[in-house]
């Protein structure tokens, strides 16, 4: 595409598609506010755009061959094939680096990781232009509402943000746990706390922009501000933002074990705003299992954690992950995880088979166990946590929640989340009345699986 000098052309205009998990779409969201900074416009069908960036996720075998796919489907996408550039960003090339080049010669750029703060300028590359630049809005100030903060930026910028009922925000970025089956640590690097003042302006853009609850991620969201020159702690950023933004929702995802520090758990509990909700990755509860892992633990670990949090947060929202077949790991050590999800202190288990994933430590650990087996105890698991966990969902009942109103399904059924229910992951609830992006009171009437209905 050959830029003009004529100013009355429209700028270009770019597409998203993202795969992965939540910290993926948090990438995107940024990705789309500095293409807007720099004058292009964003497109919601990359059917229609003059760009396509496929935001990849190659944390396991199938993602990687899931973003593959994507991206194959983006090229044969007629304005594509007709010469709009491709560009592949995120978690593949950071995974694979050049070999990925040779492999998907269908791409015309790809942004690793760490290079999507540049994303402005390689678009633009690959389009042949230089950015746009005088195509974004004159810089405006907005009250964020409900909180003090002002958002400095562009109208374009903050047009760029998806207008939803709530959003993502990355608190950090990488890992230094070095789980010995996680590819984290070699696709986004070691574990670093971004600093307050961008975290809050991050926070404050996406309030402006419509957001009535904010999801807090990372992957490793306890750790935060323990790298800092002058050490902070989640609890301490958790409580500034709960009360700059009051009016604001916000739920902490990711926590690791070690992260559920008694402040933490106290600042929770001491802001109405702030989801009583804790996700907390297990993956396991034998500690020989965890040990080869990289993790600490054991079952009476746990529980006794479980207890320490419902002591500071009664009646908390408990979301945990578990990893079956593990190599070495045998009959007896999954049915102790067996028995220790019968037990039925979690409202939500994710439960995912192990992923042989090359250039872990977990690749040539011996006793790998076969796909079959290996799905089979996945399955299972899964039952047994529907089990347990579906009761709690029904014992909601009769309760009145706060319930955030999130959209309209194809049929016209209303839906939205209470607390309790996380993004994407936890189920929705079905309501009679109400606009997107309210909070209203319902009470809770039916239950079916892990949905409810309010009215």
């Amino acid at each position: 595409m050959e830029r003009s000098s004529d100013a009355a052309l429209v700028a270009p205009c770019v597409a998203f598609v993202t795969l992965g998990c939540a910290k993926n779409e948090a990438d995107t969201a940024r990705m789309r506010v500095r293409l807007a900074e720099a004058g292009f416009l964003i497109e919601d069908d990359p059917a229609e755009a003059d760009a396509v960036v496929v935001n990849t996720c190659s944390f396991i075998q199938s993602a990687t061959e899931e973003s593959i796919e994507a991206v194959f489907d983006a090229a044969g996408m007629p304005n594509v094939a007709a010469g709009a550039p491709l560009i592949v960003a995120g978690c593949m090339p950071a995974r694979y680096g050049e070999d990925l080049a040779d492999e998907l010669v269908e791409a015309r750029a790809f942004v690793p990781c760490s290079r999507e703060d540049d994303i402005a300028a390689i678009v633009a590359d690959a389009l042949g232009v230089d950015a746009p630049g005088g195509g974004a809005a004159a810089s405006v100030t907005l009250s964020a509402s409900g909180g003090a903060a002002e958002v400095e930026g562009s109208r374009a910028a903050l047009a760029a943000l998806p207008a939803a009922p709530f959003a993502y925000v990355k608190i950090s970025d990488g890992c230094d746990r070095f789980c010995t089956y996680c590819t984290i640590p070699y696709i986004r690097g070691r574990y670093r706390s971004f600093p307050l003042d961008d975290v809050r302006a991050d926070v404050a853009a996406q309030v402006a922009a419509g957001a009535r609850e904010i999801v807090l991620i990372a992957q490793d969201t306890g750790r935060w501000g323990a790298d800092f020159d002058e050490p902070s702690s989640l609890a301490a950023l958790v409580a500034a933002l709960a009360e700059e933004f009051p009016q604001t929702w916000f739920r902490i995802m990711y926590i690791q074990p070690e992260g559920l520090s008694d402040e933490l758990l106290d600042a929770v509990a001491a802001h109405d705003n702030v989801c009583d909700y804790f996700d907390i990755p297990l993956q396991h509860v034998d500690a020989g299992i965890l040990r080869a892992m990289n993790r600490t633990g054991s079952r009476e670990e746990f529980l006794a954690l479980v207890d320490r949090v419902l002591a500071h947060v009664p009646g908390a929202t408990l979301r945990t992950t578990l990893i079956a077949g593990f190599p070495g790991e045998t009959e007896e050590q999954f049915e102790d995880l067996c028995s220790f999800v019968e037990e039925g202190l979690f409202d939500y288990v994710g439960v995912f088979p192990y992923s042989r994933e090359e250039g872990t430590r977990a690749f040539d650990l011996p006793g790998q166990l076969d796909e079959d087996e290996k799905n089979d105890r996945a399955q299972r698991l899964r039952d047994l946590a529907d089990a347990v966990c579906c009761p709690r969902i029904a014992a909601r009942v009769g309760r009145e929640m706060d319930v955030l109103v999130e959209g309209v399904e194809e049929d016209g059924q209303l839906f939205g989340r209470a607390m309790c229910q996380a993004p994407e992951v936890d189920g929705v609830t079905y309501l009679d009345a109400g606009e997107p992006g309210e909070i209203r009171r319902v009470r809770i009437v039916d239950a079916l699986l892990y949905e409810m209905e309010g009215e």
